[in-house]
């Protein structure tokens, strides 16, 4: 018998579910995660995407696969939501791992969708199929699928998009067989989904009560600061505490205003480098940042002897292999908050201030320190920088300071190719903003289509090419392997390239610079133009 309050099963109450095709379910999904920008190259594959395409959304189209997704990157980066790629089958998610794994090690939040052959023809291993869509971009997303019938593409894309955004953010894909957009399918509604953690109460209050008692208390900073809006927060604790605030090596992005009285420095990925750096200190509080981040084989400890490593950080893979100290997961501003929240601890000595560097004079073939020096007096403080000139990093750091948070974007890869298209995507996340492309000469190579896009979306980025005319960081980098001074690298020399012809000839405006007198002007012409401009700047 059924129950006295429930409905009968009857034709009339059992109305079938409202139906749509997986485009516009698609679509909606995304009207409502508040995307209307689709990123892409597009292929056979993707076509079907693309019929009817709606007024309330916008194709940016980049001439190959590692620009589409460096461009969202720096969209989805600057915008804080999960950028939507649509790229080709196998050969198209091929060219742009390069900036997948680049998005991967920023903790970018990314939806690719990838095209597939129909699946009708998926038997007999058609041309331009990817015989095993979900593998071939892993390990570097963090969910990869292809749904078993096409009525499951939306439910799919919701799930990818969740998942892109919590914390650790990063990279999906949604491959997509090309009949399947056709398809009627049940709508899908958005939810609302947690996508912040916060740190175990009993753990954070270890490290609290750590740095209360700390001495001589270090900050290193990551890039999970900036990424988590965390700058005041983090600012306000260093206050607190009288902390010296490093940044941790290869962060790709701000968490500390470089002005500060208690800013001391950058940290280099060397081990034993490090250690000495951090001498001193009785407790290091790695905030938003590994402990550490290496780039060369390094022996001894990991932090001075007598020092208490701690830790708050988002990703618990990271904190699973910190070799010491004590390690809260979860988002770095709740974290923070909650650190606030605790009694102010002893007063304590301000660190030592760090020591003026030397202006840059110039010379007949200009340095980089010089040029950064310039760019920081005539550029607005909040304007945004954009780089990928690591043989240009160290100048950088020392002449360049980023005052602002959201102000400054680099790789955290250490892969080339995403400096130039991320500028287009941070310029198209912020139109009110200057943007400022900072880019070496062999990293512009990598993604110099890029220009096209910026020349097409009529974007008032500056690009600045250190013209160096070598792989500058290899030959720097070569005497750790054992090269003597002077010993030929082969490989890293690259002649005549003429960035004046290559950005004319994809529509944007160009300026040479040699002369150290004329440096000045030139940028700030540069800077007050309303169109993409390219000065190419000669350095020693």
């Amino acid at each position: 018998m059924p129950q006295a309050n429930a409905l009968p099963l009857t034709a009339t109450t059992l109305r079938p579910a409202p139906h749509t095709s997986v485009r516009e379910a698609v679509l909606d999904l995304l009207r409502a995660f508040k995307i209307d920008t689709i990123f892409g190259n597009p292929g056979s594959t993707e076509l079907p995407l693309f019929l009817d395409f709606p007024p309330d959304f916008r194709y940016i189209l980049g001439l190959q696969e590692s620009v589409v997704v460096g461009m969202a990157d720096g969209y989805a980066q600057a915008t804080r939501n999960a950028a939507f790629v649509n790229l080709h089958s196998a050969a198209g998610v091929g060219h742009a791992m390069g900036n997948i794994f680049t998005a991967h090690k920023n903790r970018t939040p990314m939806v690719i969708t990838a095209g597939q052959q129909a699946r009708s023809i998926l038997p007999f291993d058609p041309f331009l199929f990817s015989s095993q869509a979900t593998e071939l971009p892993k390990p570097y997303v963090k969910w990869s699928i292809e749904p078993a019938r096409a009525e499951d593409v939306p439910l799919a894309i919701a799930r990818a998009y969740y998942i892109a955004m919590q914390q650790p953010r990063g990279p999906v894909l949604v491959s997509i067989p090309a009949d399947d957009w056709e398809k009627s399918c049940e709508p899908v509604q958005a939810r609302l989904v947690s996508t912040e953690t916060r740190p175990e109460p009993h753990v954070l209050n270890a490290i609290g009560h750590t740095l209360d008692a700390a001495e001589r208390p270090a900050f290193v900073v990551g890039a999970a600061v900036d990424r988590d809006a965390a700058w005041p927060e983090v600012v306000a604790l260093a206050e607190r505490h009288n902390a010296a605030v490093w940044v941790a090596p290869m962060s790709g992005r701000c968490g500390f205003p470089e002005d500060h009285r208690l800013f001391a420095g950058f940290l280099p990925a060397m081990r034993e480098k490090i250690v000495s750096l951090l001498a001193g200190h009785d407790v290091i509080f790695a905030l938003g940042a590994a402990a550490f981040t290496y780039h060369v084989e390094g022996f001894g400890p990991h932090v001075p002897p007598g020092a208490q490593l701690v830790q708050l950080i988002e990703d618990p893979g990271i904190a699973a292999w910190a070799p010491v100290g004590t390690s809260a997961v979860g988002g770095i501003r709740l974290g923070v908050q909650d650190l606030l929240a605790r009694p102010a601890p002893k007063a304590r000595a301000l660190p030592a201030p760090r020591p003026p560097r030397p202006r840059a004079e110039p010379s007949a073939l200009m340095s980089v320190a010089y040029v950064m020096q310039t760019l920081a007096e005539v550029r607005a403080a909040d304007s945004i920088v954009v780089e990928e000139a690591p043989s240009s990093r160290a100048a950088m750091q020392n002449y360049l300071p980023i005052l602002h948070s959201e102000t400054f974007y680099t790789m955290c890869s250490g892969g080339l190719g995403h400096g130039l298209p991320a500028a287009v995507g941070v310029a198209l996340a912020k139109p009110d903003k200057k943007v400022i492309g900072l880019i070496g000469d062999g990293s512009s190579m990598y993604s110099i289509q890029a220009l096209w896009s910026a020349a097409q979306l009529k974007l008032p980025i500056t690009f600045i090419i250190l013209k160096n005319r070598r792989y500058a960081a290899l030959q720097e980098f070569a005497p750790t392997f054992g090269f003597q001074p002077g010993e030929t690298l082969q490989g890293t020399d690259l002649p005549e390239l003429d960035f004046l012809a290559l950005a004319r000839g994809q529509g944007c405006d160009a300026i040479h610079v040699r002369d150290a007198a004329r440096l000045a002007g030139a940028l700030r012409e540069a800077l007050h133009s309303p169109r993409p401009l390219l000065l190419e700047v000669e350095v020693a």
